[in-house]
């Protein structure tokens, strides 16, 4: 009886640790500029993991000098249970497995510490197609690692040079 009962209890942790978490976010802790409406529920969050491409070109209206200009994202989004759930490229754009994808427009920023791009807060456009990404109103980028302009220099032998950067981060959808 006593095995029958340490297999029990072995297979409800075995079944706990693989059941996916869904992510908590408190939009009270993080800075304002990002924060959802209010009235908002949270559908579904993701992490994307990619690299975002900046590629280097001369500073508008300073001939002769030079800067990295971000050129567009790509990344492979991942639910809580590390599924592949979907992808995240320039538009920007949010596509589901399922067809379905959602285009967004940049409300507001907030800093996310040294090395990593800013946290966002998107405006969703109406989706494309039914299903996961249907309804979702509002994007955030949160818990951003990586992706700022690379770090090596940028002057005229570099211009048009593209460089890719490693980045990651949580995309969090909302509908009201």
């Amino acid at each position: 009886m006593k095995n029958l009962s340490l297999i029990g209890a072995a297979a409800l942790l075995s079944a706990c640790a693989s059941a996916p978490m869904m992510m908590k976010v408190d939009n009270a802790t993080l800075p304002e500029p990002v924060r959802v409406p209010a009235g908002q529920k949270m559908l579904m969050a993701t992490t994307g993991v990619g690299e975002i491409t900046y590629e280097c070109r001369e500073k508008k209206d300073m001939a002769g000098q030079h800067e990295w200009v971000f050129v567009g994202p790509m990344a492979t989004l991942y639910a809580p249970d590390r599924k592949v759930v979907g992808k995240y490229y320039a538009g920007p754009t949010w596509e589901a497995n399922d067809g379905s994808r959602v285009t967004g427009n940049q409300v507001a920023v907030a800093p996310a510490g040294t090395g990593n791009i800013p946290l966002q807060l998107g405006k969703a456009e109406p989706a494309m197609g039914a299903g996961a990404m249907g309804g979702v109103s509002y994007i955030q980028r949160l818990n951003t690692k990586g992706g700022v302009a690379p770090a090596m220099g940028c002057d005229g032998a570099a211009k048009g040079k593209r460089q890719q950067v490693v980045y990651e981060a949580d995309y969090v959808f909302y509908g009201g």
